[in-house]
């Protein structure tokens, strides 16, 4: 197994690491070296989460240091350690479970990560030491795809090159791909996915990759790919078109879960579909109050040219059902209502389907990437009313955005089909350990755990 930057298998003389929660301290504290305790007294060091401090022998090398750790199997208890150590190979010193082992691995990973595509990052000379996990690596290497892809400016990762990513994953892994793009789509009826995108001078198209075996459970993952959206005639604000690169970040996350399945060779059969566009203006751009066509059949009047992901996952849905799916999941960065209604770091979950929705929340607890279930309470479907075609794509209310976009998008999943969807950030407004600013995975490390344990049986 090859082991990322800032890993190491070996070493000649690791430095210790300790790790203690702040109710333990003071026993463990007592239990160390009188010089050590002594150090610790002075610099007020007391345990406390997130916190740090290291020492030197009578040489003023360093020698050891101690963490201060809440919860040691979340991931981001640890994610502070690689940037606040001295350079040097550190081994976690005592006894630890191997959750807790996986959670520093994955925690330090994610600590050590800073999109350096334009900008070198800084050098960091601390190292991990000890026996690695795959599964945590691959889980890693995951969140770090999310992470570039969003990151990742429009001219560098419009339509083309998210369906470049996407073959490139598929030759990794004995996948099949296929693109429709451009007026192909209205050949191939997906018309939603063609309005959106045909103001663009980059194709719209549906990317479709499909990898396992025909006697497993068949999975089909969605994601929105609007590689930027300018929010179309119904033009953003300066500040709210600003980060739009980070409109793909459903995309983002579909890409990444198909391929960390692919990568753990679980027993599912999956179908990932990513409808990708650019919502640019232009003489041809489609308008408030038109009435579009969709795959399905249903006739949709714009509203608002600025809800435009829904209208380009509608057409992949419905051809998610045609395929008829044990399971249908998809990821968009959908509505800011969902941000208003939870913050930015919580992805609003919907699903038809109890089992799924308890599994899915259930797991998100376990791995600590947590997901919050929003209704999908139908009699909100009034505000989606159009007097002139069968839907609308948005409403003039600014109450349950979020709630009226899975209704949205409900409409065109196929009844008896289990479904979720998240509506997901993918963005980290600020730099915190573990979560640099810019793109974040979020909700993924459940899902990969959901979809686990049901191919587990």
């Amino acid at each position: 197994m090859s082991l990322p930057a800032g890993f190491t298998a070996t070493t000649d003389a690791p430095l210790p690491l300790h790790a203690v929660r702040k109710p333990e301290f003071a026993d463990w504290c007592a239990a160390q070296p009188a010089p050590v305790q002594a150090w610790l007294a002075a610099q007020r060091f007391d345990g406390s989460a997130g916190s740090v401090q290291a020492w030197a022998d009578g040489e003023g090398r360093v020698a050891g240091a101690v963490l201060g750790i809440e919860d040691p199997h979340d991931p981001l208890a640890w994610a502070h350690a690689p940037r606040a150590l001295p350079a040097g190979d550190w081994q976690l010193d005592g006894e630890s479970d191997g959750n807790a082992r996986r959670a520093l691995q994955l925690g330090w990973g994610l600590g050590l990560y800073r999109f350096s595509r334009y900008k070198q990052a800084p050098v960091n000379g601390s190292r991990l030491v000890g026996e690695f996990d795959a599964e945590t690596f691959d889980l890693l290497a995951a969140c770090v795809r999310v992470r570039d892809l969003v990151n990742t400016p429009t001219e560098h990762m419009g339509p083309d090159e998210l369906e470049t990513t996407a073959r490139a994953i598929a030759q990794a892994h004995g996948a099949s791909i296929a693109t429709i793009a451009g007026d192909d789509l209205l050949v191939q009826n997906y018309p939603a996915i063609h309005a959106v995108g045909r103001a663009s001078h980059r194709a719209p198209r549906i990317i479709e990759l499909r990898w396992g075996d025909a006697s497993h459970p068949h999975v089909v993952i969605c994601g929105k790919g609007v590689c930027f959206d300018t929010g179309g005639l119904d033009l953003k604000a300066a500040a709210g078109m600003r980060n739009m690169k980070k409109d793909m970040g459903g995309a983002a996350h579909a890409l990444a879960l198909a391929e960390l399945v692919m990568a753990r060779q679980l027993p599912l059969r999956i179908t990932l579909l990513v409808a990708a566009v650019e919502n640019a203006v232009g003489p041809n751009a489609f308008r408030p109050g038109e009435v579009i066509a969709t795959r399905k059949g249903v006739s949709v009047e714009i509203d608002n040219t600025d809800a435009e992901g829904r209208l380009v996952l509608c057409d992949a849905l419905t051809h998610a059902c045609e395929l008829q799916p044990d399971l249908l999941l998809d990821f968009a960065t959908l509505t800011g209502a969902a941000r208003i209604a939870l913050g930015p770091d919580l992805p609003a979950l919907y699903s038809n389907d109890e089992a799924l929705a308890n599994d899915w929340l259930n797991a998100g607890m376990q791995a600590r990437d947590p997901l919050w279930r929003m209704p999908l309470w139908r009699p909100y479907l009034r505000y989606l009313t159009s007097g002139i075609a069968d839907l609308a794509n948005s409403s003039n209310t600014t109450m349950a955005g979020s709630v009226t976009a899975a209704l949205y998008l409900e409409r065109f999943v196929d009844e008896g089909v289990r479904w979720g969807h998240v509506d997901v950030y993918a963005w980290n407004d600020g730099d915190r350990p573990g979560k640099p600013a810019g793109g974040e995975a979020q909700g993924l490390r459940a899902a990969y755990a959901m979809l686990k344990a049901r191919a587990a049986g």
